[in-house]
């Protein structure tokens, strides 16, 4: 059964509200080439179904959503959404920095929640589209816009259900961004990944989110991933007889020469020495 709240109490503090801050806003549509993949966000991300109907998964758990439904999930909580074939989802998504949104309800979820805004549904999808269409402009006053549009959102959502607003600490929100970013780097190393990629799936400046990351881990995300590659090339190197040019393709290098280079800079040998060593 799907975590509905209800009840006409909403609890907000005007400062968690006036700190919200607008990350992106974009539309989606279900088509062929949509991938359902469980994934993460460092920010809370809230997507209003214009059409159509699908589930949302959370974790291993699956829950129906359907047109006039706003789904809620806080920072760094696993989930995909699933459409229906012939009644294909829509939905307007945004992500909102340096805010939670939960119930008040102790029996409630405080991962993510599902609301029917059917009652009020012409206001949320103005203030919705609103949000979209003043974020495509990227001008001064149109941040100044969504920054009020967000905020009137958040107050009507609060009349019409039990929730809760509350900030997200700083240093939070940082460890968040930089967690999706390791796990994404350990899980798909071996493609063509690059900084400017990293930042646009975290939805900032690369320059921040590299900033960040090296003040989380203490090396850079590239440099990260250089030497997951390595690890990986080391296993390789050890249980296989791959070629050193079969073996830099398959972890990603742009070349055998670089992954070489790169490979001495780390472990003070070159590649064949390496598997000469590890099996003497």
């Amino acid at each position: 059964m799907s975590p509905q709240i209800s009840d006409v109490s909403a609890k907000f503090n005007p400062a968690s509200i006036e700190k919200a801050k607008l990350l992106y806003a974009t539309a989606s549509r279900y088509s062929e080439s949509w991938h359902s993949n469980l994934h993460t966000h460092y920010c809370s991300e809230l997507f209003y179904v214009t059409e159509g109907q699908g589930k949302l998964q959370i974790e291993n758990k699956i829950y129906p959503i359907s047109v006039h439904d706003l789904v809620i999930i806080n920072p760094n909580v696993k989930h995909t959404e699933l459409s229906d074939a012939e009644h294909p989802l829509a939905y307007i998504v945004i992500g909102i920095e340096d805010v939670e949104l939960s119930s008040t309800n102790e029996d409630e979820d405080t991962q993510f929640c599902i609301l029917n805004l059917k009652d009020v549904k012409d206001s949320t999808r103005f203030y919705f589209n609103q949000i979209l269409t003043e974020s495509k402009l990227q001008t001064p006053d149109s941040e100044i816009m969504c920054k009020n549009l967000v905020e009137n959102l958040l107050i009507l959502l609060g009349r019409q259900v039990d929730f809760s607003v509350a900030l997200t600490p700083i240093l939070k929100k940082s460890a968040l961004l930089c967690i999706d970013i390791r796990q994404y780097i350990d899980n798909h190393f071996r493609e063509n990944i690059t900084l400017d990629m990293l930042a646009e799936r975290a939805h900032v400046s690369k320059y921040h989110m590299a900033h960040v990351f090296t003040d989380e881990y203490g090396i850079s995300p590239i440099n990260y991933l250089i030497l997951r590659r390595i690890e990986e090339g080391k296993k390789l190197l050890k249980t296989t007889d791959h070629s050193v040019a079969l073996i830099s393709r398959t972890l990603g290098f742009s070349s055998p020469s670089y992954f070489s280079q790169a490979f001495k800079k780390n472990m003070e040998c070159s590649p064949l020495e390496y598997r000469q060593k590890s099996r003497s």
